[in-house]
């Protein structure tokens, strides 16, 4: 509920009266004595969703723009006359002042936002290194980019041209802030002793997962613009949802800054691709969930302009979106590819050793190492498979290569397959399988390799080396 108080121009407090009359609402009428160009305040209770229309009714008997006009939100209003206004206004959309007055205060002043933003990924970088979650989401508590987000949209739906080009503005000058200092950071700890040297931050799982973006990550920033607007018109729960839209952007500007500083182009683009993707994602759910919620300028001359407006930003923020979800499209496909081949290899692994059925032999694990990048670059699947043998067993000579054949056949794909060997013991009791103690050989046993392994280089990993090495 709202508690609307009207300051009346002289000479249309009859107007403004009847009005109120008409639409069956209750008020109170106060004589002014201010500085005399107003006859009287006039206040009422009214749902937050009869708070526009209303006061479109009440310009129209004589309410100035320059007059005062002040909307108060109330914790509890007792009456059982109410019920006629709920049911005449239901829903809990606010008036177009009101967001506006929103949008305004969620933006705050230039210095204040790039300090809380600096601060916010000083404090994501750190949890990237160290691949805490919890501490990405501390930093998210401090990130200020609800506000922009907000606030470019409403600009744009209420036609205030100042409002949008901040709110844009900040949100581009700020990501751009926030890469910046995650590559000040990331090279300033390469000089100290804070992180061990040649540390490869591909392997923190963290950063990992923001280098590798699929679809689902611009599910999170559609539902964090949706959920960003709807706080925002319902007035509930914006400084929890903000932490939604801060997840969406600073982390992944935190690892494209962090890619720049550790000179891996790919974790940069790949960051920097997540960021934009879903800050346009915000920025056009937020634009079309206030648009379909009826939000126009106060000037009806101004509808039409501001309907063309939003369709053409609408449909190159949509274009924009589609043609850099192509590198999301990809990454999803590779993604599922190689997480596919690495089931169906270590599957075909264990059926292949249990049709064997070697006596007092066990396959103590199948670890395959594929990548999306790996898939994109052309590189071989590397296959690394541990077997436990009994101290006087004979070690088959090329199993590593007979498995190569194997695979490659089965799967279509060429790959390298590293079969290493540790010795087994097994008590008197001839315990099961799944409980043999297995301990390091005492005697030296070469693993065996398929091929010689190549690197893939840029992506980080390490040159192996030839058979029998």
């Amino acid at each position: 509920m709202r508690l609307v108080q009207i300051l009346i121009p002289k000479g249309n407090r009859s107007s403004v009266i009847g009005a109120l009359d008409e639409n069956g609402i209750d008020y109170a009428v106060f004589d002014e004595v201010g500085r005399g160009e107003f006859e009287a305040m006039v206040q009422f209770p009214i749902p937050p969703s009869g708070v526009e229309p209303v006061m479109e009714e009440l310009v129209e008997a004589g309410v100035r723009e320059d007059a005062y006009t002040i909307v108060l939100p109330t914790e509890t209003v007792v009456s059982q006359r109410l019920s006629a206004l709920v049911e005449r206004f239901p829903g809990l959309r606010i008036s177009r002042d009101e967001l506006y007055a929103r949008a305004q205060d969620l933006a705050p002043a230039n210095s204040t936002f790039f300090a809380f933003l600096i601060l916010s990924t000083v404090i994501a970088t750190t949890g990237l290194l160290l691949d805490s979650s919890a501490t990405i989401i501390g930093a998210m508590v401090v990130a200020p980019l609800m506000g922009p987000a907000i606030s470019a949209s409403v600009g744009a739906i209420l036609d205030d041209p100042g409002m949008a080009s901040r709110g844009i503005t900040l949100q581009v000058t700020g990501l751009f802030a926030a890469i910046v200092t995650a590559a000040l950071m990331g090279w300033l700890l390469q000089q100290t002793i804070l992180i061990p040297p040649g540390l490869d931050i591909q392997t923190i799982p963290q950063i990992a997962e923001r280098t590798s973006p699929n679809f689902l990550s611009l599910f999170l920033a559609l539902g964090s613009g949706i959920a960003g607007s709807l706080s925002i018109m319902r007035g509930s729960g914006s400084t929890l949802v903000g932490v939604a839209i801060a997840v969406a952007l600073v982390p992944p500007a935190a690892t494209s800054g962090l890619g720049i500083a550790f000179g891996l182009t790919g974790v940069a683009i790949a960051g920097a691709v997540l960021v934009i993707v879903n800050l346009l994602a915000i920025n056009v759910s937020a634009l079309i969930l206030f648009y379909a919620a009826g939000f126009r300028p106060l000037e009806a001359e101004k509808f039409e302009g501001v309907r063309e407006s939003v369709v053409s930003r609408i449909v190159v923020i949509g274009i924009a979106i589609a043609v850099l979800s192509i590198a999301l499209g990809t990454v999803t496909w590779a993604t599922f590819q190689t997480q596919s081949f690495e089931q169906r290899t270590q599957d075909a692994l264990e059926q292949r050793f249990e049709e064997a059925n070697i006596e007092d032999v066990e396959l103590v694990s199948v670890t395959v190492d594929y990548r999306p990048a790996d898939l994109l670059l052309g590189n071989q699947p590397q296959v690394d498979v541990l077997v436990a043998v009994p101290r006087n067993a004979d070690v088959p000579p090329d199993l590593a290569q007979r498995w190569d054949d194997e695979l490659t056949a089965a799967m279509g794909r060429d790959v390298v397959v590293r079969v290493g060997f540790i010795e087994a013991q097994l008590s008197d009791g001839r315990s099961p399988a799944s409980e043999m103690a297995v301990r390091t050989a005492t005697r030296e046993v070469r693993p065996q390799v398929s091929r010689p392994i190549h690197s893939g280089g840029a992506d980080g990993r390490r040159t192996a080396r030839p058979t029998g090495a």
